[in-house]
């Protein structure tokens, strides 16, 4: 019986699947799931969930965030999830830029808990950026 991947941001469910197996960005190290897998929790680095079907993978860019393995369902939630043939380098780039000029403008001035929660979007808005440019088509 194949695996079922999910993948889900705040936003949208970004990628379901059938699937032989799945490679996750695990904060230990990358991790192999396959059928018949115990049931786990694990937390997630930013980075490439690399989904095998077949003689078919897809790679799909992940922020941080959680999967959970029960049965043969994998269902990842993350911040942010983009497929590797979707990045826009420019539009990475451009994002990147805004997100620095905004870090260095919130810093400057005195905030409290909304300034910190700003701080962290933008921290996020790197991170993935970051994924992203790692992991694009073509960067190994």
């Amino acid at each position: 019986m194949p695996l079922t991947i999910e993948i889900v941001t705040p936003a949208r469910k970004v990628f379901s699947s059938a699937a032989d197996s799945v490679v996750l960005p695990a904060k230990s190290g990358q991790l192999g799931i396959l059928p018949g897998h115990i049931p786990l929790v694990v937390l997630l680095n930013p980075g490439e969930v690399v989904v095998t079907h077949g003689a078919k993978t897809e790679q799909i860019v992940v922020d941080q965030g959680f999967a959970r393995v029960l049965g043969d369902v994998v269902s990842i939630l993350t911040e942010a999830a983009i497929d590797t043939d979707d990045i826009d380098l420019d539009a990475v780039s451009k994002a990147e830029a805004e997100a620095i000029a905004a870090i260095a403008e919130a810093r400057d001035s005195k905030g409290g808990e909304e300034q910190e929660a700003e701080l962290e979007r933008l921290a996020q808005i790197l991170r993935f950026s970051a994924a992203q440019k790692l992991y694009r088509p073509g960067a190994r």
